[in-house]
């Protein structure tokens, strides 16, 4: 009994790792991340039982496991990815959540919104067809919404007889290009999704890779927030002031609630309310209503200050050491989500954390080609254009740069009439 509760206690929890799938249109995405979710042991009897009916009615004489992902009919009847699917799993050390990226082209804007929360980036390569532009397209996507940590997974080596030579090949080619566009923490394994080699287990057929599986790997990720120091930022969501209250204890509250973003706060620290600029101390950190004394990032609080001071939504709390620069005045690169061009003559809204604000874009730096990632001029942007702009705000913003935090480094520009949203945005500047 003993042994049996030490163990389980010394089970550590990693926590939870956000990782995205891309790569181009084939090259078994949908098959790796199916594999992934059989050999951990975590789909349900009935799911496995739905996708072997499906396979048998294929004439297929094993389980397809990319039919696990492939949500929409319309992705299942085109054999291709649209939307982007998120899957759960768990492996008793750490919780996931998976993304899995449309490969196309037109789906630049899906790709782009997936890879936004993600911390890790397994982009799968065809060891058939090496390299293609749609890997380099994916890699720098990648880089540019800032994960930080990249595994290249050389797929269908049961299909080039599992040759060491064609991995090489393919690992000095990608190696090169990462250094170009500036990647630096890249992994690289070769394995086969359909056999399953080297994902959960090792497998017979590659005795020449010494290197982790795909799940040591994932399993030894750092998780967010954990790799560098961050400074405190907590937008304000809501001003709770219980008014309808008998309680005389209560007729005084006044709890400011939001999301810790980044960074840390316990009781005593000193914080500056933006943008009024005052100074005052934490007095109480609450969660349903009881004192925790310390909240940390990513979790939903109640904060009490000592001082009173006019606060709304859209403000935000932060560390007196730390401000963040307040300005009108935003350097970004900006994805276009929407069908209607950009229209530098409109207004539109800008949404930063809890803060909406007037926007207009001053003038556009260059276009990148995602193809080519050279840099073209450019006077408006069309659906799935990333862009370097400028960009003039009504009211000030409280940013951070997006290399050092993404949540009060990224925004969304809203369209005024129709309240659809039409970019997303990181602030470089």
């Amino acid at each position: 009994m003993t042994s049996a509760h030490t163990h389980l206690t010394q089970i550590e929890d990693r926590g939870l790792l956000r990782f995205l799938t891309c790569g181009s249109v084939d090259d078994g995405k949908s098959t790796l991340i199916g594999r992934l979710l059989f050999d951990s042991k975590t789909i349900l009897a009935d799911t496995l039982t739905a996708i072997e009916r499906t396979s048998t009615k294929r004439g297929l004489t094993a389980v397809d496991l990319s039919l696990l992902t492939d949500g929409l009919q319309a992705e299942r009847e085109q054999g291709i990815t649209i939307d982007v699917a998120y899957r759960y799993f768990s492996t008793g050390t750490r919780k996931y959540i998976i993304a899995d990226a449309p490969g196309h082209e037109q789906y630049t804007r899906n790709m782009v919104t997936a890879a936004s929360t993600a911390n890790v980036a397994i982009i799968l390569i065809d060891a058939r067809k090496g390299v293609l532009t749609q890997t380099r397209r994916h890699s720098y996507l990648a880089k540019l919404v800032g994960i930080p940590h990249v595994i290249v997974a050389v797929n269908k080596m049961d299909l080039v007889d599992y040759s060491q030579a064609t991995y090489d090949g393919i690992v000095a080619e990608y190696s090169a290009f990462a250094e170009q566009i500036g990647l630096t923490d890249v992994r690289f394994i070769p394995l086969s999704a359909l056999v399953g080699d080297m994902i959960v287990d090792r497998g017979e057929r590659l005795d020449w890779y010494t290197g982790p599986t795909l799940i040591d790997i994932l399993e030894a990720a750092p998780a967010a927030h954990t790799e560098k120091a961050e400074s405190f930022r907590f937008p304000v969501q809501y001003v709770c002031r219980p008014q309808a209250s008998d309680d005389p204890q209560l007729h005084d509250y006044r709890g400011f609630m939001g999301r810790v973003e980044s960074g840390e706060i316990k009781v005593g620290d000193s914080v500056t309310v933006l943008p009024n600029g005052r100074t005052t101390r934490v007095k109480d950190v609450q969660l349903y209503g009881q004192s925790i004394g310390k909240a940390i990032h990513e979790q939903s609080v109640t904060l009490l200050l000592e001082d009173e001071i006019d606060i709304s939504r859209g403000d935000m709390i932060v560390n007196s050491e730390e401000v963040p620069v307040q300005t009108k005045q935003i350097e970004a690169m900006m994805c276009w989500l929407s069908e209607t061009p950009l229209s530098p003559a409109r207004t539109y809204w800008l949404r930063h954390t809890t803060r909406e604000v007037k926007a207009k874009v001053a003038s556009i730096a260059h276009r990148v080609d995602i193809n080519s990632l050279a840099k073209d001029a450019a006077t408006t942007l069309a659906m799935n254009d990333i862009a370097q702009l400028t960009l003039k705000l009504a009211q000030p913003i409280f940013a951070d740069n997006y290399t050092e935090s993404r949540p009060t480094g990224a925004f969304i520009l809203i369209d005024e009439s129709t309240n659809n949203t039409v970019g997303a945005g990181m602030i470089v500047g």
